[in-house]
């Protein structure tokens, strides 16, 4: 079996291919595939988001194609930026997004945050197994670290007892969302075989 990750991000494509390697004869990203496909994430939830874009790619393959659609979802701000994160600030920019945050969380007690996964894994049949991970803690005052991306500087694991972005890529993977959602679908993709 081949893998196409729907994704251009490289940092997501790093670590699926860490989780994933020797699972797949081979992983390949939409980059290294030629493969320009943005469909607008229109839907209303991560699984519906990760559903467009596994749908969307698998037009221009016969791989299995694996989507995911993730979030940061902050209590004190009703769950958001949630389904909207990547393009929080409106324009996809990942330091515009943090300074937003960073403004609307302004006096707000409650820090409490959680970043969530929703994996979609679609079969060349099109029948597909979905998978969910998540990790909870907090979002800081100011940024701390210089490595992740995203809101990772942001973004406090008590698990880590530090930010994202001041793990490393096999200590962040070990507890993160993304993380604990590719070992769910392992486990998943184990049960069927």
């Amino acid at each position: 079996m081949k893998l196409l990750i729907a994704s251009n991000n490289k940092h997501k494509v790093a670590e699926i291919k860490m989780a994933l390697c020797g699972k797949f004869e081979s992983i390949t990203s939409l980059d290294e595939e030629g493969i320009v496909c943005a469909p607008d994430e229109n839907g209303n939830s991560f699984l519906e988001n990760a559903l467009i874009k596994a749908r969307a790619v698998a037009q221009f393959t016969d791989k299995v194609v694996l989507a995911d659609d993730t979030g940061l979802c902050v209590s004190a701000l009703n769950g958001l930026p949630g389904i909207h994160s990547a393009r929080y600030a409106g324009n996809g920019e990942s330091v515009a997004n943090r300074i937003k945050l960073l403004a609307e969380m302004q006096g707000k007690q409650d820090r409490s945050a959680y970043f969530t996964t929703t994996l979609v894994l679609l079969y060349p049949e099109g029948h597909y197994l979905t998978a969910l991970g998540r990790v909870d803690g907090y979002i800081l005052t100011e940024e701390h670290g210089q490595c992740g991306f995203g809101y990772d500087s942001l973004f406090f694991c008590p698990e880590l007892n530090k930010t994202f972005a001041e793990a490393t890529e096999t200590e962040k993977l070990s507890v993160s969302h993304r993380g604990r959602a590719l070992r769910n679908l392992l486990q998943k993709m184990n049960e069927q075989h």
